[in-house]
């Protein structure tokens, strides 16, 4: 069965490993420079405190294929629920083979359980190795992304560490499950499909934020939380705060789950229309702006004005998890996938001795 299995797996294995090879190589060759670009800005910003300004220049010019990578990471495990997971057994259906395969000394649990010993093995394998290429490259894009891409955040989260080999053999198996109940090659690979996306989406949303307990703090307002000071009106009477909705002082990294301004008795301040940088939240805030530090023709700019706003008792309050569980995370939801895995392992066993002919 193995000899079988490997004859007719050998052409997806090859076209899969000369595409890791080929990624391989290419983050091998420009990996270097980047680690040596970064950390020759790193030694030239620290002496003068413009790191802040360095980090957006740098991941800027790298955006672009820091993300396409991420995407690369995240679609690896699809395609093996795809490609290999939904036509596994639905190929033998369609072309009547079963009927052969399965009536000889073989056992039909013995089949399925060396097609998804060796097949899972390589699709866990291959996402591992393409995570931990991606992961390598990105170390230093990681430490100077904005907070929107952070490892730690939903987007990056799945792409980094040891989750995508947990994905890769949960869409796996999930395309063979749903191959066996649905007996058809194309409409098993859009339930695939549908199916894997739903689960992908609902994690980040639904269960991620909940696998351990969040933080919730309340912090001075600074550069770090706050994007921008602006008079609400030419009357005066008040500022519009921009407050981000992603970052928090002295936790870069961390996963902000909420955010908001409060007044001193910690009640949250109503919220405000006005459009300004993304991942922001307007809020208005009752401080003088014909006299005092927020005045603009006090000319002492909004460093003052916001040290004037944190006098008055406005804080920010934030929900958020921080970079410290990044592993902790990564071992909690690739087992939960492990979990998974095997329960629809078994549902497979059940399916193929009792439900196929």
């Amino acid at each position: 069965m193995i000899w079988l299995t490997w004859r007719q797996f050998r052409g997806s294995a090859a076209m899969t490993a000369a595409v890791l090879l080929v990624l391989g190589i290419t983050l091998a060759v420009t990996g270097p420079g980047l680690a040596s670009r970064y950390a020759a800005g790193i030694a030239d910003c620290t002496p003068n405190d413009t790191c802040t300004d360095f980090f957006d220049r740098f991941f800027g010019e790298y955006q672009i294929p820091f993300l396409a990578l991420t995407l690369v990471v995240l679609i690896l495990p699809a395609l093996a629920g795809l490609f290999w997971g939904a036509p596994l057994v639905t190929r033998e259906l369609e072309a009547g083979t079963h009927l052969l395969v399965w009536n000889q000394s073989i056992t039909r649990a013995r089949w399925l359980a060396v097609k998804l010993g060796l097949i899972g093995l390589v699709a866990m394998a291959s996402a591992g190795v393409c995570a931990l290429a991606v992961t390598w490259w990105s170390d230093p894009l990681d430490k100077s992304a904005v907070p929107e891409m952070a490892r730690m955040a939903p987007v990056v989260f799945g792409a980094r560490g040891i989750t995508p080999m947990g994905y890769a053999v949960f869409a796996f198996v999930l395309g063979v499950t749903l191959g066996v109940l649905v007996r058809r090659t194309l409409p098993a690979m859009a339930v695939t499909l549908v199916a894997f996306a739903a689960i992908q989406l609902a994690m980040p949303l639904l269960v991620r934020p909940h696998l351990m307990p969040p933080v919730t703090s309340t912090f001075e307002l600074g550069r770090t939380n706050v994007e921008g000071i602006v008079p609400q009106d030419r009357q005066g009477g008040a500022m519009r705060v921009f407050l981000s909705t992603s970052a928090v002082p002295g936790h870069a990294g961390a996963w902000v789950l909420s955010s908001d301004l409060v007044d001193p008795s910690g009640r949250v301040v109503g919220g405000d229309r006005a459009s300004g940088p993304s991942s922001t939240i307007a809020r208005s805030v009752p401080v003088s702006t014909t006299s005092g530090p927020c005045a603009p023709r006090a000319g002492l700019g909004a460093d003052a004005c916001t040290a004037e706003i944190n006098r008055l008792g406005y804080r920010q309050q934030a929900t958020y998890q921080p970079l410290e569980r990044f592993w902790p995370f990564q071992g909690i939801e690739t087992g939960t996938y492990a979990l998974l895995t095997l329960a629809l392992t078994w549902l497979c066993f059940r399916r193929i001795r009792t439900g196929l002919s």
